[in-house]
């Protein structure tokens, strides 16, 4: 694991840092309503897609092995590119297919960078600054936006990582929810860092909602070994790590060291700390009553017959 890889980090078209009076948070008011409302709906979401994936796993099942039955009576291909492709997908773990779009997502916002004629809209969109006109969309687009490889590779290794054990924790409709939620609001904690010191720039990057998962990770399991890619032979255990990131992203915010997103960092961790501690008993075991609701829409249906209601 590499701190630097965590990194969320100055946008790549230089822009000077405004020193601007630093009480304009009347401005984060819109930010506040989407932040919560954003959250609310990928929670929401996720539920009702917890509750699709369970109500057809039985169908699947069947439709599996009837696809495995025909399959052996159709004649077989000596060279099959499908079969290749799906023997790999088959072969990840359930948290490496989650992050396999996620991964993509980015990817394809890293090529979009390269584009001379798309700079504008990459710039107004996925970049998030508390001084800039569009205040809401960027707070999700800029967790899918990277312009340096390296930083890109590495935000997208460390989530690879830790994919495997955060979605076996969660499961996929639960991550899903707290990385995007994740993303929206570390960068509203670095709306309000960056307006309340009056230091206000763009950022950019994934490592926001990162940190979060991998804070959630160290929180499950504070005894789990890690190690740094570069010195495999220096361990230490998942629970230290996480207050080695906390400490340094708290010391570069009160520091007012640049060079990361400090703000971001920090917002990221905390929220996957409180979520583990409060968050899943507080949001998604009582995500019950809209199940209950999806349900009764789904299985109450259009009613039939000229009569009326009795």
């Amino acid at each position: 694991m590499e701190s630097a890889g965590q990194s969320r980090g100055p946008s790549p078209l230089a822009e000077p840092v405004h020193k601007a009076p630093p009480r304009s948070f009347g401005r984060l008011l819109k930010p506040l309503v989407f932040t919560i409302a954003f959250t609310g709906c990928s929670f929401g979401t996720a539920a009702v897609w917890q509750y699709e994936s369970l109500k057809s796993r039985v169908q699947s099942y069947f439709d599996e092995e009837r696809a495995g039955w025909l399959e052996k009576l159709r004649p077989q291909k000596e060279v099959d590119f499908r079969k290749q492709v799906n023997r790999w997908w088959n072969s990840l773990s359930d948290g490496q297919r989650t992050v396999t779009g996620i991964i993509a997502a980015n990817v394809l916002v890293f090529c979009l960078w390269r584009v001379p004629s798309m700079q504008r809209t990459m710039m107004r969109y996925f970049t998030s600054n508390p001084a800039a006109k569009d205040l809401c969309f960027p707070m999700i687009f800029s967790t899918f936006s990277h312009y340096s490889l390296f930083h890109m590779a590495a935000n997208m290794y460390v989530l690879w990582s830790f994919s495997s054990s955060a979605v076996s924790l969660l499961g996929r409709e639960q991550f899903m929810a707290v990385y995007l939620s994740a993303g929206v609001i570390s960068t509203f904690v670095s709306y309000i860092c960056k307006t309340a010191s009056g230091r206000l720039g763009p950022s950019l990057g994934a490592s926001g909602a990162i940190m979060t998962i991998l804070a959630a990770v160290c929180m499950k399991m504070p005894e789990a070994k890690l190690a740094v890619i570069f010195l495999p032979m220096f361990t230490f255990t998942a629970g230290s790590a996480l207050k080695a990131i906390v400490a340094l992203d708290a010391a570069g915010l009160v520091l007012g060291w640049r060079l990361f997103d400090h703000a971001a960092h920090l917002g990221g961790a905390l929220f996957g700390i409180w979520y583990i501690t409060h968050g899943h008993e507080l949001i998604w075991k009582n995500r019950e009553p809209l199940v209950k609701i999806w349900h009764d829409m789904r299985t109450k249906g259009p009613r039939t017959g000229g009569g009326g209601a009795p």
